[in-house]
């Protein structure tokens, strides 16, 4: 399994970011996915989910209105939107089908 994320920066709170990620290594279209992101000094934290099909998604609270995963199935791509950014969002995100991680990307929300 390997998953390469990528779309990560540096943006000023109320802006917005578009996460992506490649997968190799299985059957993507069969797998459900997940980011999780870990800020400085904090654990690992699960952010959102996607089925197989991406029909179901879920999201934890804090980012529920702002962040819309989706998936490319035919590319074998995971995506993250991400809205509305707030400083508490400044965290390592990481592409997951777990118990696999890849390697992470950057986001930092800062004025």
């Amino acid at each position: 399994v390997q998953l390469q994320a990528s779309g990560g920066g540096a943006v000023q709170p109320g802006g917005s970011l578009r996460l992506s990620c490649a997968a190799f290594g299985f059957t993507f279209s069969s797998a459900a996915m997940s980011w999780f992101r870990q800020a400085p000094g904090k654990e690992l934290e699960w952010v959102s989910n996607i089925d197989s099909g991406g029909t179901t998604t879920r999201y934890v609270n804090s980012v529920k209105g702002r962040f819309t995963i989706s998936r490319d199935n035919a590319q074998n791509m995971l995506y993250l939107q991400m809205n509305s950014l707030k400083p508490e969002d400044t965290a390592v995100y990481y592409c997951t089908k777990v118990p696999f991680r890849g390697q992470g990307t950057q986001v930092t929300v800062s004025s």
